[in-house]
């Protein structure tokens, strides 16, 4: 059984296109999926990018995926939201999470509810 962690809700232009959820195993590993929403896969939404296409399968991960990685911050921009969120710098997903709403781009991320899944 994984505990979820954390949970993002990923924007493309505007529209829910799925949800991005970060797992503590047992083990104490983290792991990472992203789906897409039903909903958006329905009404035709676009891939959000080149290395999502549409399905309605999860994509499971070791680590963050670069894909979601490199819309956090870097450099001095990254270390004042890291203090002003009190989150570690290295921790993407917390960085995500707490200034998703404002990348630059068609996609936004905001925070979601946490939960058990088995």
């Amino acid at each position: 059984m994984s505990n979820i962690s954390r949970q993002g809700h990923v924007f493309a232009n505007g529209e829910l296109a799925g949800l991005l959820t970060e797992y503590q195993e047992t083990t104490g590993a983290q792991k990472y999926t992203f789906e897409y929403d039903g909903d958006y896969i329905i009404q035709g939404g676009t891939p959000i990018g080149y290395h999502y296409p549409l399905t309605n399968e999860p994509y499971p991960y070791d680590v963050l995926h670069p894909f979601f990685s490199n819309l956090v911050s870097e450099g001095w921009v990254r270390v004042f939201q890291a203090s002003k969120a009190r989150l570690d710098k290295r921790d993407d997903f917390g960085l995500l999470l707490a200034n998703g709403g404002d990348l630059i781009g068609a996609i936004s991320v905001q925070p979601g509810n946490k939960g058990t899944q088995q």
